[in-house]
């Protein structure tokens, strides 16, 4: 079950086996196999900051005063539904639990509009939130920041400049919560996203 509140999508029944499921399910399992061609339009420093993105953001996740008063484990996740990524950069002939991936959706240049999206969206969002501890500035916004500025850079915002921290304030209890949300589910889609820079630095999107 799952319905739509402005621009997240709510998983009220996202238990703890369905999210293995989306972590351990290879989003893009290739049927066949595929030659390894030129380096795509993302490079291995892409791939690099793209990794440290992901693991900034867990290593943040487990960090009591991000969420103090909250269990952030037990909350469910939020997903920004204004992208396709996880649908447009699929690879031609991928499966996840069987269901195959319409291949007329598999374009490398979709794919990384929609990945640029998604950073830009998720970093407005971050940017604005109290951060009275730094814990969000100087990791989880510094690794976006240089993924965006070196990868991604049409999509940087313009109306606002870097911030390592939003707001020295103390954030009330609902914006810690709606920031333990958006995290979890901003950490689903930096799975997909580092599987599909991956891809591209190895070549191994249909030209």
């Amino acid at each position: 079950m799952r319905f739509i509140v402005g621009t997240f999508l709510y998983f009220p029944d996202f238990t703890p086996a369905l999210l293995l499921l989306v972590l351990t399910c290879p989003v893009w399992q290739v049927s066949q196999s595929l030659p390894v061609m030129g380096k795509g339009p993302m490079t291995d420093s892409c791939v690099l900051y793209a990794q440290t993105l992901l693991q900034n953001i867990t290593d943040v996740l487990t960090q009591n005063n991000l969420s103090s008063g909250i269990d952030c484990t037990k909350q469910n996740m939020e997903l920004n539904v204004e992208t396709r990524t996880p649908s447009v950069c699929a690879p031609q002939g991928s499966t996840c639990s069987g269901i195959p991936i319409a291949s007329e959706l598999n374009q490398e240049s979709v794919c990384l509009t929609n990945i640029g999206k998604d950073l830009r969206h998720y970093y407005k969002f971050l940017a604005a939130q109290p951060d009275p501890d730094s814990l969000l500035g100087p990791t989880v916004l510094f690794s976006l920041r240089e993924l965006m500025e070196n990868c991604f850079s049409s999509f940087l915002p313009t109306d606002m400049a870097f911030k390592e921290a939003a707001a020295d304030r103390t954030s009330t209890y609902d914006e810690r919560l709606r920031l333990c949300k958006v995290l979890k589910g901003f950490q689903v889609r930096s799975i997909t996203i580092n599987r599909a820079i991956s891809y591209m630095n190895s070549g191994g999107y249909a030209k």
